[in-house]
């Protein structure tokens, strides 16, 4: 999806480039192609190292994890047309705005409880690949920067040996980024202090450093300007820079999307856009009431949204939506049951660091008993605990309870989400799979279908992710 922001800090990352998964990641792993240092030679017992796939395109491009920054107007649609202008045609729906370079991670063809199998193309990527390779060897298995301290350690690496404009700088420089350094607060500067001690920890030896204010500079602005790079199931992949598609605003009713091919970010449009228009895409998920997103906006890119959306919260009472009881419940209980509901939900994203699937599972099973004394299932509180649900799930091969979940979500997905969203076309296409995996195949090529109409207008009908979801009916 593309979403803007890096990855939560504390979650552990392995070794290689910035953004591998995660998330109870096999250590099984295909090692890397032309380079002979003694840590990709070691062979699948070794820890993982990360994928690097397309990185032939890497010349001239910007290394590292990014994504757009706040403050500057959106003139990304048409260079030359004035701020916010989306240039002299009108563009509907599925219609490419434009294409600028970057860098993509992939995992080789990862399926719910198989190995990672990842490729890391290094003869073209091999300036970069040394600054990480030879720290790997020297640190092994304590090799465990953050993903934010790997991405600026080749943000540095690249400014050195690339000190001109790259080519998805025609616009917006990574300098120019906004880093609202004036707005951090006490604990986000001890963060970057943190980041800062582990990148000399880790790089000391491999990279020439500025002097810390500005790496305190340039932290602040990768941590509100990274885009989260995500597979077609919207799993975490990495995080990349594109300085020029940094230029777009938010709005809680975009009228892009972001999505990647390769090394490209792609801009289509998903809602018709008339020439003069502005540019607007969406920073964080959409799924949540207007007090949730403005809340995450405010902590993380330092700005309340006025869109539409936000004025009007005409979405807010569907999106909290109460049971039908004989006698109705308090305000007060409305109001401590959101916030239980919000307390669960950052106390399960803390849980995911220490916690066996199963007690996560558990964790999912009874809050969602709690919530629903007041809430419907279609209340977003529900809905995301039964998202997480479902990833356990997965993660334990438990198909047919993934798919109940699943069957579940779906519906007030459509409801809630805009037209064309990425999360609800992840969603038909896990059901899909499952459906398939579990021999409906009426139900799975129909799932597999509308998930394909919503990615063919946000990823374009040339997508390599559409031609494997339709390789997909073929093997069955």
């Amino acid at each position: 999806m593309g979403a803007r922001g890096l990855p939560a800090r504390g979650r552990r990352v392995l070794p290689g480039w910035a953004g591998s998964r995660t998330r109870w990641a096999p250590a099984a792993v295909s090692r890397g192609v032309g380079c002979r240092c003694t840590w990709c030679r070691a062979g699948d017992s070794a820890p993982l190292v990360a994928a690097w796939r397309g990185a032939a395109r890497l010349a001239g491009k910007d290394a590292g994890g990014g994504g757009p920054a706040r403050g500057g107007p959106g003139a990304v649609h048409q260079p030359g047309q004035g701020p916010g202008a989306a240039g002299p045609a009108a563009l509907r729906p599925g219609g490419a705005a434009l294409q600028l370079p970057g860098l993509h991670l992939r995992a080789d063809r990862q399926r719910a409880g198989q190995p990672l199998r990842v490729l890391l193309r290094q003869k073209a990527d091999w300036a970069m690949h040394k600054l990480e390779c030879s720290a790997m060897c020297v640190f092994g298995q304590n090799w465990n920067p953050s993903e934010t301290v790997r991405l600026t350690a080749r943000i540095l690496a690249k400014q050195k040996t690339h000190p001109e404009r790259t080519q998805s700088e025609k616009l917006l420089a990574v300098k120019e980024f906004e880093s609202h350094l004036d707005k951090l607060d006490n604990e986000k500067r001890e963060l970057i202090q943190n980041d800062i001690a582990a990148l000399h920890h880790f790089y000391s030896k491999h990279i020439e450093y500025p002097d810390n204010a500005a790496l305190v500079v340039l932290f602040a602005q990768v941590n509100c300007n990274g885009f989260t790079i995500e597979d077609e199931e919207l799993s975490h992949l990495g995080s990349a820079i594109f300085p020029d598609v940094a230029l777009m605003n938010h709005s809680c009713c975009p009228n892009v999307i972001v999505t990647y091919k390769g090394t490209l970010a792609e801009v289509r449009a998903v809602q018709e856009i008339e020439p003069g228009d502005e540019i607007f895409t969406s920073y964080i998920d959409l799924l949540y009431p207007t007090e949730d997103r403005n809340d995450r906006l405010r902590d993380s890119y330092f700005f309340t949204c006025d869109c539409r959306e936000c004025i009007t919260k005409e979405k807010d009472k569907d999106k909290l939506e109460k049971r039908k009881l004989n006698e109705p419940p308090s305000a007060e209980t409305v109001r401590d049951m959101i916030k239980y509901a919000r307390n669960v939900i950052e106390e399960f994203r803390r849980a995911k660091h220490y916690k066996s699937p199963s007690e996560l599972l558990e964790v999912c099973e009874l809050s969602l008993d709690k919530m629903g004394s007041v809430f419907e299932d279609s209340n977003v509180y529900m809905l995301h605990m039964m998202y997480q649900a479902m990833g356990v799930c997965l993660y334990m091969q438990d198909w047919d309870g993934a798919l109940r979940y699943g069957e579940k979500i779906i519906k007030p997905y459509s409801k809630h989400y805009p037209l064309y969203s990425l999360n609800v076309a992840s969603m038909w296409l896990k059901l899909g799979r499952l459906y398939m995996g579990l021999e409906n195949t009426t139900a799975g090529v129909k799932a597999l279908k509308k998930a394909i109409a919503i990615m063919e207008v946000a990823h374009g009908k040339d997508h390599p992710y559409i031609s494997e979801i339709k390789n997909e009916f073929k093997d069955h």
